[in-house]
């Protein structure tokens, strides 16, 4: 079994580690690897970005390591920030290393952006967020792969703890984007946060307002990418950041009793579907949809004596809230924008389809409207199944079986997936000597609804008869040519 000293060396065993060394030497810097590349040699997870400290420039150390590597390296030199950054490619990877002079920092009340000073080591690890990211490993020969650990930040990621260096209301008054990254971290790696650091967000979670959006959703975009997301949104939760940052989610949460009659928490069941996706697929934006799908809820909720609790709707409500979501959390305003709200508002089709006897003809307007997401849709529907009545779940589970076939035949017989219409409007207008107008869209429709019906096979021939006959009812007549 490797010892800790093991695992250091055999990481530091890279020439590039070597090559780092012996120009801080020849320059007289101390020089250290420091941060989140030290932390992951312990956690066994691979990382490719490696952030150097030394005292003094480190934009002159990161250039005279561009020297000695030659062709190989690009520089790239960040003077208002006083780092440089030093891209090169060995036999096996791209590499890309921070260089920075050691520092200290100090914040003003209303900004994130401190003022910087030349400072120690220990300055340095000062300023870092966690104890976990405040690992140094010496790169000088003198004392190659030393580790200095001042917060004993090694002791805590063998207990799996967050924890800030120094005081966490300074820590988190003066950068609150340290907030979200605790968070983050503790969901990534299945860590907890200390106790005093976890009550000093609450304290300080109204200083999040100074954030940026795009920080913010870069920071929750990293929690919905890990393996059990809802941990995030959990903790989010518990510190009182999430009506903060995401009113729209934690709108969902709580219960309501009437009559004896009570409703899920749909906080927890939304937490419980993204799970169920992050089980076993990566796909980002299915993830935000599972997040998403009953966004709509708290805003259709009614109380009936007769039916109990409803939400009416509440598929359709989300999807026109979607647009507006994304654009407040700077979420891209795009294909996956649109994608997201396609699942959002088709996820009850599948469950009704489930629950009722499926028809052709339900199941050829589900294949038109979902397209080539018709696989995502089902697999978010078959994750939004969430009770714990096994008897239940196993019906839910045959009947989605039932309609997957009913996909497959008709998918193979008419089909119907992203379906282009036999007959255009051009002809139509060509047909009957109209303009673009009512009566042009009238007839695409109605041929559309008969396909979909099943009332007429989807090619040209019985489109175009099906088309003069619709015309007739309407006094429509084919003009001579």
């Amino acid at each position: 079994m490797q010892t800790d000293n093991d695992l250091i060396l055999d990481h530091l065993n890279d020439p590039i580690f070597h090559l780092i060394g012996e120009v801080a030497d020849e320059m007289n810097r101390p020089c250290f690897v420091i941060g989140g590349y030290v932390r992951d040699i312990f956690l066994d997870r691979p990382s490719k970005d490696i952030d150097i400290v030394t005292l003094g420039s480190g934009i002159e150390l990161a250039e005279a390591v561009t020297t000695k590597l030659g062709k190989r390296a690009h520089l790239s030199t960040f003077r208002n920030f006083g780092t440089a950054q030093v891209k090169y490619s060995d036999q096996k990877e791209n590499i890309e290393i921070e260089f920075v002079g050691a520092r200290k920092e100090s914040y003003s009340h209303d900004s994130r952006k401190p003022i910087v000073e030349d400072g120690s080591l220990q300055d340095d690890q000062n300023r870092r967020d966690f104890t976990i990211n405040a690992l140094a490993l010496c790169l000088n020969k003198e004392h190659w792969g030393m580790l200095v650990d001042p917060f004993d930040g090694m002791n805590d990621l063998k207990k799996g703890i967050i924890r800030t260096p120094l005081d966490p209301d300074i820590t988190f008054s003066d950068d609150p984007l340290r907030m979200m990254r605790a968070i983050r971290f503790a969901t990534q790696l299945n860590f907890h946060i200390e106790k005093e650091t976890f009550a000093a967000i609450e304290r300080n979670r109204k200083r999040i307002e100074i954030i940026s959006k795009e920080r913010i959703i870069d920071e929750l975009g990293k929690i919905i990418r890990s393996d059990i997301p809802s941990r995030g949104f959990i903790l989010l939760d518990d510190c009182k950041l999430l009506p903060i940052i995401f009113p729209e989610v934690a709108a969902l949460k709580g219960t309501e009793t009437i009559e004896g009659r009570g409703h899920k928490d749909n906080f927890y069941h939304s937490l419980a579907v993204l799970d169920n996706v992050a089980l076993r697929s990566r796909n980002e934006w299915l993830r935000w949809a599972a997040l998403l799908h009953d966004i709509g809820k708290p805003r259709t909720k009614r109380y009936d004596s007769r039916l109990g609790w409803t939400f009416h709707n509440h598929n359709f409500i989300g999807e026109k809230m979607i647009p507006g979501i994304f654009r407040k959390m700077k979420l891209p305003l795009n294909e996956k924008m649109k994608y997201v709200q396609k699942l959002v508002g088709l996820h009850m089709r599948p469950i009704v389809l489930a629950e009722e006897v499926v028809t052709d003809s339900a199941v050829r307007r589900l294949l038109f409207d979902a397209g080539d997401d018709i696989d995502d849709l089902m697999f978010l529907c078959e994750s939004d199944i969430t009770s714990k009545n096994r008897e239940k779940v196993k019906r839910f589970r045959d009947n989605f079986e039932l309609v997957r076939t009913k996909l497959r035949e008709i998918e193979e017989k008419d089909s119907i997936r992203n379906m282009k219409l036999p007959i255009r409007g051009e002809e139509i207008m060509e047909t009957f000597g109209l303009p673009p107008s009512r009566p042009v869209g009238e007839i695409l429709s109605a041929i559309k609804e008969a396909i979909l019906d099943g009332k007429i096979p989807n090619e040209y021939e019985p489109a175009r008869l099906f088309m003069l006959e619709t015309a007739a009812t309407m006094n429509l007549f084919p003009t001579k040519k």
